[in-house]
């Protein structure tokens, strides 16, 4: 399954100016360098939690409908299928119906419930659906649980005051307590 991002999140969980009373950073010289970390850290943190902080939308590709009708995310949490479509074996592309699809909430990873006898075959072999799916905790910073823009800080924190350190230890790139923030966020696994 692939994933690819549509819609990047609008806004960042963490402002600049929350960020630099976090850092305690008085002048305005790094802004451009805090703005930036900023968006690494929440990056790093969506990719280590499996999570979207921000509403963002990814296309996920699939070559066959599961037989159980349900489709295991990469991401979470999911809100909605904004646009659906199944291509054909000359690889023309037909929309589906979204309303064929049902998200069910707080399923982590996020899962897509269907009836496999409302959504039509693929025709080609690889690639053959393509579902864009909506994934977020919602449009505001306030949205996004505290404990996840406390691992963007204490990330950002860290990158801020060790620029070009290189971890030589396995798990020393990241600093003390980004995991246990995340690890009740991650999806478990067998």
């Amino acid at each position: 399954m692939a994933a690819i991002l549509l819609t990047p999140p609008a806004i960042e969980p963490l402002t600049l100016a929350d960020a630099k009373l976090y850092l305690r950073v008085a002048h305005d010289d790094d802004d451009g360098l805090i703005a930036s970390l900023i968006g690494a850290a929440r990056s790093a943190v969506e990719g280590r939690a499996r999570r979207a902080l921000i509403t963002q939308v990814w296309r996920i590709t699939r070559d066959a409908w599961p037989p159980d009708g349900r489709f295991v995310l990469p991401l979470a949490p999911a809100i909605e299928v904004v646009a659906a479509r199944v291509y054909d074996a000359g690889g023309v592309a037909h929309e589906t119906d979204t309303q064929a699809f049902g998200v069910e909430a707080g399923a982590a990873p996020g899962v897509i419930a269907f009836s496999p006898w409302f959504v039509p075959p693929p025709g080609r072999a690889a690639g053959g659906i393509e579902l864009d799916v909506s994934f977020g905790y919602g449009e505001a910073a306030a949205d996004v649980p505290q404990a996840l823009v406390q691992a963007m800080r204490l990330l950002l924190a860290h990158w801020y005051e060790n620029r070009g350190v290189v971890a030589t230890e396995a798990g020393a790139a990241l600093p003390m307590g980004v995991d246990a923030l995340l690890t009740p966020f991650r999806g478990l696994t067998l």
